[in-house]
């Protein structure tokens, strides 16, 4: 594991540790998870538009487009 370091405003860091300890955790524990998070979100997205266009590969409206009551009817 590499360890980083950071600057950040005193205040900011002492109210985050206190929000860990409320969490039962350590604000190392939360970096590491708010980076896991961060780092994973490029790869959601390119899965998000991945499934988007297959689905337009066989979902096509042939080019019409719809009005906004017909895209709220049920």
């Amino acid at each position: 594991m590499k360890n980083i370091t950071f600057s950040a405003d005193e205040h900011l860091i002492e109210s985050a540790r206190r929000r860990a300890r409320e969490e039962n955790s350590t604000l190392n524990e939360a970096f590491r998870s708010w980076l896991a998070e961060y780092a994973g979100g490029e790869q959601q997205a390119e899965q998000a538009r991945h499934v988007v266009r297959r689905i337009q590969s066989y979902a096509g409206t042939g080019g019409r487009r719809f009005s906004r009551e017909e895209m709220n009817e049920r």
